[in-house]
Parts: structure tokens; C-alpha cells; sequence
């Protein structure tokens, strides 16, 4: 996403090194959307899949949209006419036949999950979609849209910061079989230490500016949770966000099920440092010690929770 959208100017030529250095790194899972730079992001992306199509799997998303007047409103669209030209929308801009993974990025309620998992199903039939995965829905909705089509993941935030995911995603998950993929597992950035404060440190255009955690009273109040953290991090030799990392990657363990997180970077350095967490193992104490801070979070993770599962839970 940061590539096109959202966090402020990106250097091309950079950007375009870190996907070659992720896959030389072992990263096969990109992830997009249709919304990323309003299609930009699906077109970016095109000449890196056709050179290494066979290595990748291809994960986009439908169902969201921006309204140009009014930048900060979200549309969300699941009826079966809007899925199927977007789909097609989305493999022209791509510049492939076939989308391994196809998320519905948003839920509708006002379009019952049954008939929006039965077009997607239609895709798979047609071919153009192998997977079918869902984000930012309830448990109910994941086992209700599985008795339709078997859906292969579930896309919601799940970090240090954000863990309501765990109260029925997340057991409905392990009991389907279906992998759970961390959105913003470094919480934007925040988990790394990068920036306190949205507000004075990004620049105009960063959506951060926009999210209650990271501006005014609440951001000074989050900075301060770091710091068991900052603990965990020096005992292993380690970065704040390759300890973030890491503890989502062992969520796997924890409630038995897959677990394959998405950090975003937008450079080769970010890169090589997010998969070297693959290789900390926190012990228990140390996860004992990290538990406790999702509690003590100041401010929701977006200005309109409405656009999450949460009110639906």
C-alpha cells in the first residue's frame, strides 16, 4: 500500500528494489488492492509480477473505494455486479489471467456475506480466482461465508496494539482452518519507534494524521507503552519492530492456526530487517510481559470504526 497510497511521497526506484530484495529474501506473498492508489498500486506492481509470476502469490482486494470530494469517507461495495467488473478491473491492471488470492477488503451488512461469497465462488469456477479470503469480519460472518466457499484467509489488524481480532476471528480461524494474515502488525510504524507523533512528524498527505492512536494526548500515551518492548528487544539483540514481529508471528502457536503477517516497507534496509524476525523465538516470560499492552491502548484504531468488524462483533 505504501508504495501508492497513504504515507506520503515514495522513492519509485527504491520501492521497485525492495520488492526484488523481498523475493530474494524469500517473500512470496504480495499483497494488494484495488483501492491502493485508487488502481495505481495493481499497475505498479505489474511488471514485478510478470517477471516473477510463477515464484509469487498474488493477493488483491475489492469492495472499497475512496469518494474523491470527501477524502476521509470510505465506500464499500459487496453487491455482485460491482465484484465482477472489479475483478476484471483489477487482472487488466495487474497484467495476469489468474489472482491467487482475492480478499473482499470490506463487508456490506446491507448485502447478505452468502451472496457475495457465492460470486466469488463464480470466479474460482471461471478461473480467475484461485483463493477467496475475507478482511475485516466477525467470526460469525467468517464460518457463515466458509459454508458457502471455502475461504483461505482472513486479512484484519493484529498487532501489539490491536488484538480484538482474538475474541471470535481468531477461534472461528483455528476451527475452519483458515489462516489469519496480520494487517499492520507493526501498527503503522508506531511499534517501531519510527515516529511519537503524527501530528508533528509526517507530512500533510500521511493518513496516520488521521488515526486517534498517533496524534495528541493519545500518542504520548501509547509512546510510553514501548517500553516492555524496548525490554524484550535488548535481551534478543533486536529491533522494536522485529519484537513486534516476532510476537505476531508466534501468535501462530499460541492459538494453533496460520499465521502470516504483512509488514509493509517501502525500503530494501526495512525489508531484510522485518525477516530476520522470523528467526526470535519470545520465550514465555517475555510474552507474559508483552500480553498486557493492547489493554492500556489510548484511542481507536481509525477515526470511523464503522469501517471495521468491530461494531459488528
Amino acid at each position: 500500500m505504501g508504495m501508492s497510497f497513504a504515507y506520503g511521497p515514495t522513492d519509485t526506484g527504491e520501492a521497485r528494489a525492495t520488492l526484488e530484495r523481498a523475493l530474494e529474501l524469500g517473500v512470496t506473498l504480495y499483497d494488494t488492492a484495488d483501492v491502493y492508489g485508487m488502481g495505481e498500486n495493481e499497475k505498479f506492481l505489474a511488471p514485478f509480477i510478470k517477471a516473477h509470476r510463477d515464484q509469487i502469490v498474488l493477493a488483491t482486494k475489492f469492495a472499497l473505494s475512496i469518494d474523491p470530494a470527501h477524502p476521509t469517507k470510505r465506500i464499500i461495495d459487496n453487491t455482485p455486479s460491482y465484484i465482477r467488473s472489479s475483478v476484471d478491473a483489477s487482472l487488466r491492471r495487474l497484467g495476469t489471467d489468474v489472482i491467487d488470492l482475492y480478499y473482499m477488503h470490506r463487508r456490506n451488512p446491507d448485502v447478505p456475506i452468502e451472496e457475495t461469497v457465492g460470486v466469488l465462488s463464480e470466479l474460482v469456477a471461471a478461473g480467475k480466482v484461485k483463493h477467496l479470503g475475507l478482511s475485516e469480519v466477525t467470526g460469525a460472518e467468517l464460518r457463515a461465508a466458509h459454508a458457502v466457499h471455502p475461504i483461505a484467509a482472513v486479512q484484519s489488524e493484529w498487532s501489539l496494539f490491536s488484538r480484538d481480532i482474538e475474541r471470535s476471528v481468531v477461534p472461528a480461524a483455528a476451527d475452519l482452518g483458515v489462516a489469519l494474515v496480520p494487517y499492520s502488525p507493526l501498527g503503522r510504524g508506531f511499534l517501531t519507534g519510527s515516529f511519537v507523533n503524527a501530528d508533528k512528524e509526517l507530512s500533510e498527505d500521511d493518513f496516520r494524521r488521521q488515526l486517534p492512536r498517533f496524534t495528541g494526548t493519545n500518542a504520548a500515551a501509547n509512546a510510553a507503552l514501548l517500553d516492555p518492548v524496548r525490554t524484550v528487544a535488548a535481551a534478543h539483540g533486536a529491533t522494536l519492530g522485529q519484537i513486534a514481529l516476532a510476537w505476531v508471528q508466534q501468535q501462530a502457536t499460541v492459538h494453533g492456526l496460520p499465521v502470516v503477517p504483512i509488514p509493509g516497507t517501502r525500503k530494501r534496509t526495512r525489508v531484510e530487517e522485518n525477516t530476520a524476525a522470523t528467526r526470535i523465538t519470545l520465550t514465555d516470560s517475555e510474552l507474559a510481559l508483552l500480553a498486557p499492552i493492547s489493554a492500556s491502548v489510548a484511542g481507536d484504531r481509525y477515526a470511523d470504526m464503522t469501517f471495521t468488524s468491530v461494531g459488528r462483533e
